[in-house]
């Protein structure tokens, strides 16, 4: 008897083992999360970390383009048009005309930021554009700069200009029908005194071997 209770002690301490114990298998072990790397958090800190221009910082950089006594508070028609035209909103359905229209309203040269967000509301409301949109454009473009045009419209505009076929008037005279050049006789009148008839077919031809 008391070895009977002695044995049901031993069991009811024991340790339980799981099913994959008995049988000699053991589940494996989460794999551990993968952390990213440090590289790609760098990039991100540095991308965060770009200073961020806004609209009004761009207003200031363009009022003071062209202009070296300006002081960045006040712009003009045609320093608000240069914006304009590099952020691309003057664009087919907002012109340099709508621009000169509004802007005008204020009856001032130059117009003030106050004034400048009011003239781009007008605007937005006249030509039915989002004036969030216009703002966007115009915070992202870049500080002020020139604009370059692609060399295929330069080379096609070249052409163009020196193709002596589409030459008219005074111009057309100064070239033969391949486009060579005839010199002085191209630019002067040049009075012909060999005593021919203008036009005759056998000048020169007299005293020639028959």
């Amino acid at each position: 008897m008391l070895a009977t209770i002695a044995a049901n002690r031993s069991r009811s301490h024991s340790p339980v083992m799981s099913d994959d114990a008995v049988n000699g298998t053991t589940s494996p072990s989460p794999a551990p999360a993968a952390s990213e790397p440090p590289s790609v958090e760098l990039a991100q800190m540095a991308l965060e970390e770009q200073p961020k221009v806004s609209f009004s910082d761009q207003f200031k950089a363009f009022s003071k383009f062209g202009d070296t006594k300006s002081d960045g508070r006040l712009i003009t028609l045609s320093q608000s048009d240069k914006w304009m035209k590099q952020a691309k909103v003057i664009d087919k359905k907002i012109t340099t005309t709508d621009t000169g229209i509004h802007f005008k309203k204020f009856k001032a040269m130059k117009i003030s930021l106050s004034d400048y967000n009011k003239f781009l509301e007008d605007l937005a409301k006249t030509k039915k554009v989002e004036l969030s949109e216009i703002k966007q454009k115009l915070a992202s473009c870049g500080a002020p700069g020139v604009l370059s045009v692609s060399a295929g419209k330069a080379a096609a505009a070249v052409d163009r200009l020196t193709d002596t076929s589409k030459y008219t008037g005074s111009h057309k005279e100064r070239f033969d029908a391949s486009g060579k050049g005839k010199g002085i006789a191209g630019r002067r009148n040049l009075v012909d005194d060999s005593g021919y008839v203008s036009g005759y077919q056998h000048k020169d031809t007299y005293d020639a071997p028959k």
